[in-house]
């Protein structure tokens, strides 16, 4: 039996450590998917077209990670998958509380289905996209935080 990983999020976009927490976690896995969220009641800068895009890039020479788009429950999409765990990434105290309590509910829902936690590295400890977004749309330069050609679209969403 394989084992799959599942690693959801929205991805608007991609960012440093989205990318780490992604590679460390394809090391415990025999295939690592990536979910890209397609959630109608968020108003991402990217389509999930588009996110999806911008990883398949990213990831293009590492065989065993998968992208995906989806826009059902997670757990119905991990369950279709054939996963065996749900991967998150933790930067600070407030995102346990908040994993912690998805995590309890995921596995109310399925109870074969385990949450893997890995903790952000330092550098990656207080970079989320919404916050990439947002010093992107007023010129700031956070290119250091995401990858050459993310930056690039960013660039092109909002031009200096």
């Amino acid at each position: 039996m394989r084992k799959i990983g599942v690693y959801p999020g929205t991805f608007d976009p991609p960012t440093n450590g989205h990318i780490d927490v992604a590679i460390r976690a394809s090391h415990f896995f025999d295939k690592l998917i990536i979910g890209v969220g397609n959630n109608p009641g968020k108003d991402p800068l990217f389509s999930a077209a588009e996110r999806e895009e911008m990883l398949k890039q990213i990831f293009k020479d590492s065989p065993n990670i998968e992208i995906r788009s989806f826009s059902n429950l997670l757990i119905n999409f991990v369950r279709d998958c054939g996963a065996m765990a749900l991967v998150r990434g933790l930067r600070a105290v407030s995102d346990f509380e908040y994993e912690l309590q998805l995590a309890s509910f995921n596995y109310h829902l399925n109870e074969v289905v385990d949450t893997v936690f890995f903790m952000a590295r330092e550098e990656n400890l207080f970079v989320s996209s919404s916050i990439i977004r947002e010093i992107a749309q007023y010129g700031g330069d956070v290119s250091d935080k995401v990858p050459p050609d993310v930056w690039k679209k960013l660039r092109e969403k909002y031009p200096v």
